[in-house]
């Protein structure tokens, strides 16, 4: 009889899975808020791209005696936010969405600000902030999915480990000033 059983579901599986096959990866059992997901992952997107620029800015305007050493770690966190970037710009698309990458919408929804910042000091200190607004960003965004989408949660995962070893070198950059 369980045979049986799992012979109809595999069957009522593969009937399914010929069915919306321009939803790509998006299937009919897939649980998260797939509209407010992309909203949030857009914002994400912005915000990492806010910070790509941010840590550009401050790599090439680093100066003083810790400049060198600081601005390394600058360009550094810039990859790896612009791959970041990309990993959430290709999971928006996975999901049927599309990433927003327009210059002019990045300020209104990233979570986190451009700022120049006025010294070295000054750079690491708005880095830091920035990077503290990220990783609360990623944990919120982590605890709504839920056990909605293991895809999105474990990438969020990823980026958000990164994120913390960010705000880690950067407060001790900060202390060593």
């Amino acid at each position: 009889m369980s045979n049986k059983s799992n012979i109809t579901e595999i069957k009522d599986m593969r009937r399914e899975a010929r069915k919306h096959l321009e939803q790509g990866a998006v299937t009919a059992d897939y649980e998260a808020d797939r509209l407010e997901l992309l909203k949030q992952l857009n914002q994400s997107l912005a915000t990492e791209l806010v910070c790509v620029l941010r840590y550009r800015r401050h790599y090439f305007m680093a100066r003083g005696i810790h400049s060198r050493a600081v601005a390394d770690e600058f360009l550094a966190h810039s990859n790896e936010e612009l791959a970041h970037a990309d990993s959430l710009a290709a999971r928006i698309v996975q999901l049927g969405g599309e990433p927003d990458f327009a210059p002019q919408n990045l300020e209104d929804q990233s979570h986190a600000e451009y700022k120049v910042g006025a010294d070295l000091e000054d750079m690491i200190r708005e880095n830091l902030v920035a990077e503290r607004i990220a990783i609360h960003s990623y944990r919120e965004t982590i605890q709504s999915i839920g056990d909605k989408d293991s895809t999105t949660s474990d990438m969020l995962k990823r980026i958000l480990a990164v994120e913390e070893e960010h705000a880690d070198d950067l407060a001790s950059l900060l202390s060593g000033m």
